[in-house]
């Protein structure tokens, strides 16, 4: 089971072991992650799971999605090039140990 390491925008970091049948949001939903809302829950219809990826595990979380990139440009914090809904990445044990930052606002 691979370890994602959350840290929040003021620095405290939470390790959750998250299921490979989970998206990142899920597993961050199930752990009690602060930060991450969800209101969607999970159809990338409201960038309140959006998070900062690790640009290391790039080749692991994929391409960015039409409609996902879309709603990025809607969400409260700053998009960058590591953004991404959490609700759209799902977990691969190639992922051990990554770091997803959450931003300070959703």
């Amino acid at each position: 089971m691979p370890k994602i390491i959350f840290v929040s925008a003021d620095g405290v970091t939470r390790e959750v072991a998250a299921g490979a049948d989970q998206s990142i949001m899920q597993a961050a939903l199930a752990a009690g992650v602060p930060g991450i809302v969800a209101e969607c829950n999970g159809a990338a219809a409201c960038a309140t799971c959006h998070c900062y990826f690790d640009p290391a595990y790039a080749a692991c979380v994929g391409e960015i999605g039409e409609q996902e990139s879309e709603m990025l440009d809607f969400a409260a914090s700053e998009r960058t090039a590591d953004s991404r809904l959490s609700c759209q990445v799902r977990v691969m044990a190639e992922m051990d140990g990554m770091t997803v930052r959450v931003p300070a606002l959703q």
